[in-house]
């Protein structure tokens, strides 16, 4: 699906959707609970359709109620072999493949897309050093075997991604077991999120003096019923960039309290000189007088592709360092935001850990066309980009946005901005 996004901007408010990441984690809990769960969120995607439909072949039974989500634990229908089809979710693969060895299932993991080549090998190699047999290094995969309790050492600046796959598993064995970091771990607010998660089903886990973490094993998932799932602070980012580079945004339906690291945006936004208003659960973003400065991405990697567009509004240089681990995302998204931000007229240099950003847009008089990479926030981002500056965009393959957030454009059009599909 191709769309051209007209030069109207956008103001007004929006109701942010339930949080993509917490919805992932409450799944899981779910699915391994004592008793059925009502999850309260309003949104659904495709990576969150991905998680549903593994746990489904795991033996959770999963159903969408006019309020939530109701999840039926998988000790009801557990299944001996299972096909888990992960789409192009990391979320999914990284965090179910340790707690399907945790069920001592034996299944195949499959996948599409760039999922296929996102490193898992070490994730992959601690499972098998602890009782599990994988085939390959890398999707499509087989797992058999019964996890079992112990040592785990893995690189904390890779994905945590492993490392909750790890917390979700390790209390289901019997032995204790301990995850050491041999680095410093990156995007540790999803970890922090996995954490919170387990603390309401009843999982205790305790921090280590190393940087690592205690996990005690013969550990029981108890449902507290029902879950609220938070706002999406990474998907409310565009919003809010809107806002801060023309005219006025209010968002909805946020937790300033929230472990989401994604909440750093307010932060940032008004450290390039945006102006915050903050009442209730409403944040309104205005426009101000933005100045670029210097930001390590390696705690807020999915904020990126949102700040390089207020960097591009931004007088001066703005860098945006510590970024590697994009590489690898659902595109290589240093190299894409470079390329989509030279074709809007601004001037970007890459570089391999992240990109120098000069803040002015000199577009050409023609509509831009951008493509999305397969990704998802280069939609969003680049929508937002041309309602902002004023220029007519195309951006091919626009679908990418189902992957979060599915209801992007029709909350677009709401906030005044053009969106034609072509």
């Amino acid at each position: 699906m191709d769309i051209k996004i007209g030069k109207n901007a956008l103001s007004g408010r929006v109701r942010i959707i339930s949080s993509k990441s917490d919805g992932h984690r409450a799944l899981i809990s779910a699915a391994l609970a004592d008793r059925d769960s009502l999850l309260l969120m309003d949104s659904w995607s495709e990576d969150l359709e991905a998680t549903a439909r593994c746990l489904e072949s795991l033996g959770a039974e999963i159903t969408k109620e006019t309020v939530g989500i109701l999840v039926s634990p998988i000790w009801e229908d557990k299944k001996d072999h299972s096909v888990l089809d992960c789409g192009e979710s990391g979320s999914t693969l990284r965090f179910l493949l340790p707690v399907t060895g945790a069920l001592g299932h034996s299944a195949r993991f499959e996948g599409r897309g760039q999922l296929p080549e996102r490193p898992i090998g070490i994730l992959m190699e601690e499972l098998e050093q602890h009782g599990c047999t994988l085939s390959g290094g890398q999707l499509p995969t087989e797992i058999s075997g019964q996890l079992r309790g112990g040592r785990y050492t893995l690189p904390g600046n890779i994905s945590s991604q492993f490392v909750t796959g790890l917390l979700f598993a390790l209390p289901l064995l019997e032995k204790n077991s301990e995850i050491r970091l041999t680095t410093r771990l990156e995007s540790e607010s999803y970890v922090e999120m996995t954490l919170h998660t387990l603390k309401k089903f009843g999982i205790r886990i305790e921090k280590t003096e190393v940087g690592g973490y205690q996990v005690y094993g013969g550990q029981t998932y108890r449902s507290p019923g029902m879950i609220p799932i938070q706002g999406d602070w990474s998907n409310a980012s565009f919003w809010l960039t809107a806002g801060a580079i023309k005219g006025s945004i209010t968002c909805q339906g946020l937790d300033t309290h929230s472990p989401q690291g994604d909440k750093e945006i307010l932060a940032l936004l008004e450290k390039f000189g945006a102006e915050i208003k903050t009442y209730a659960n409403e944040i309104t973003v205005l426009a101000g007088t933005l100045k670029g400065c210097r930001i390590d991405i390696s705690q807020i990697p999915d904020l990126f592709p949102a700040l390089c567009i207020v960097a591009a509004a931004a007088k001066g240089k703005t860098e945006l360092y510590h970024a590697e681990r994009l590489r690898i995302k659902e595109s290589d998204r240093l190299a894409a935001m470079a390329e989509c931000l030279h074709r809007i007229g601004v001037e970007v240099q890459e570089k391999p850990d992240g990109l120098v950003i000069t803040g002015g847009v000199k577009p050409p008089e023609q509509p831009v066309i951008v493509d999305s990479y397969g990704d998802h926030r280069i939609v969003m981002a680049m929508a937002v980009a041309a309602a902002s500056f004023g220029i007519e965009i195309i951006i091919n393959g626009a679908e990418a946005v189902n992957k979060s957030y599915p209801s992007f454009f029709a909350e677009f059009q709401k906030l005044g901005g053009v969106a034609d599909v072509l």
